[in-house]
């Protein structure tokens, strides 16, 4: 692997291509620490203590790579971008001029894309505001993040400037993401939220060292046991993401003038999980949602049946919340399952691989062309979701259980072990694909 990075630097194309997308991700720290407008420098500290206790916030964190810690300009990341893409894809099958635009190539993905970036700045306006009053508020905070009021009645043109700055924060980290897309190395968004996850791996360390030193040797065990449980799962992941069941296709022989098409064998490969990390991604943001909005309204310590109503939520919406977060687990492992079932069969009604596969003149041995081999897919895409769908369920709740097996609370999720795993699989890719094209050996020797 070593030979063949080294090789890769010695590509000057692919050089300028890896040189690229790492000083994207230096641009992007940069401006992870420029804070927006109006803020109170004196509340930064109290803030990253308040979100290291609140797992409801630490998820936007996440995203934001971060930044939301620090309070600047991109602080939600590329959160909104990631929202409008699921909206897009889920509207496909419902809306049939998106569902055409879809069949379109090339050219149908580029305005699908223009839509999604319009998408994005009002959903990113919103969270703007959301996310902020929800942070003034529900964090309990000694003093106000701000030096006046956010208050869009009272203080208009103060908070319009925060969330506005914060609105262009996002779009510019897309935008920044779109140049890794053309000139980089990977899918720039992933890499995007990559950077900003792996950033906080020294701190993670750090507080690993610092919980090891102050507890007993029963801490020590219990951190072990912890790391254990993490590389595990790390495994878990990389399994269910490379597996996949291969259908064996065979192409009929075409006589075209005095040439002969078609007779060759193929594949195709349905994977386990088909649907990546978008279930786990949707699912936490579904289950956020409520809390999220009784944030707004709830004031620990505060009297009244509306801030009694607004707890409830704001504690059963919450990984630490009412039984232990027992609620919150068992509703994420749910939606997780079912958000993979749905995503799963809305990507592959996208891809018509039974009517590609009978105008090609490709069959599979022992089925019918069209409706029986659409049938007989379906089939075996149940049977492997069910594997993958139960697998990726079992893996966004496993920190949970880490926590409670071991004590040790980290501040490292599913979500992020899932994106840095898959991300880090899918750049080694395409840049095994790279030195392949240019007839160097890649990552992986070949059998002998």
């Amino acid at each position: 692997m070593l030979q063949a990075v080294r090789q890769a630097m010695l590509l000057p194309e692919l050089r300028a291509k890896i040189l690229f997308t790492l000083a994207m991700l230096f641009l992007f720290r940069l401006i992870a620490h420029i804070p927006v407008p109006n803020i109170n420098p004196s509340t930064l500290q109290e803030l990253q203590a308040a979100l290291a206790q609140n797992q409801l916030a630490q998820l936007l964190n996440i995203f934001s790579g971060g930044a939301l810690q620090n309070f600047s300009v991109a602080a939600m990341g590329v959160y909104p971008y990631i929202t409008a893409t699921i909206i897009m894809q889920l509207l496909q099958p419902v809306v049939p001029a998106l569902e055409e635009l879809a069949k379109e190539g090339e050219q149908g993905r580029i305005k699908l894309n223009r839509y999604q970036m319009w998408l994005t700045i009002p959903l990113a306006f919103l969270q703007a505001y959301g996310q902020t009053l929800a942070l003034e508020n529900s964090l309990g905070l000694g003093q106000s993040l701000f030096r006046s009021p956010f208050d869009v009645v009272n203080n208009f043109l103060p908070t319009f400037t925060i969330i506005i700055t914060m609105t262009a924060g996002t779009m510019l980290l897309v935008w920044l993401g779109e140049l890794i897309n053309e000139r980089g190395i990977g899918n720039g968004i992933s890499i995007i939220i990559f950077g900003g996850i792996v950033t906080g791996v020294p701190t993670l360390i750090i507080q690993g060292i610092q919980i090891g030193q102050t507890g007993g040797a029963e801490t020590v065990v219990g951190l072990i046991l912890f790391l254990l449980i993490g590389l595990g799962t790390i495994i878990g992941i990389i399994l269910l993401q490379e597996g996949q069941r291969r259908i064996p296709v065979q192409y009929a022989k075409r006589v075209r003038g005095n040439r002969v098409y078609g007779g060759q064998s193929s594949h195709i490969p349905l994977k386990v999980n088909m649907a990546g990390m978008i279930p786990l991604i949707f699912a936490q943001s579904v289950i956020i949602f409520p809390g999220v909005v009784a944030s707004w309204f709830y004031r620990p310590g505060g009297e009244g049946i509306g801030n009694a109503i607004a707890g409830f939520f704001f504690n059963t919406f919450n990984p630490t919340g009412i039984g232990g977060g027992f609620v919150y687990t068992s509703l994420l492992f749910v939606l997780v399952v079912g958000f993979t079932y749905f995503y799963t069969l809305v990507l592959f009604g996208q891809q018509n691989i039974a009517e590609n596969l009978q105008k090609n003149g490709g069959f599979i041995p022992g089925i019918r062309p069209g409706k029986r081999t659409e049938e007989y897919l379906m089939r075996v895409l149940n049977r492997i979701t069910l594997v993958g769908a139960f697998g990726l369920g079992f893996i966004s709740i496993v920190p949970f259980i880490a926590q409670s097996i071991t004590g040790i609370q980290i501040g490292i999720g599913s979500a992020a072990l899932l994106i840095v795993v898959g991300v880090a699989i899918d750049t080694m890719r395409q840049l095994e694909a790279q030195l392949v094209m240019r007839n160097y050996e890649g990552f992986i020797s070949p059998t002998k």
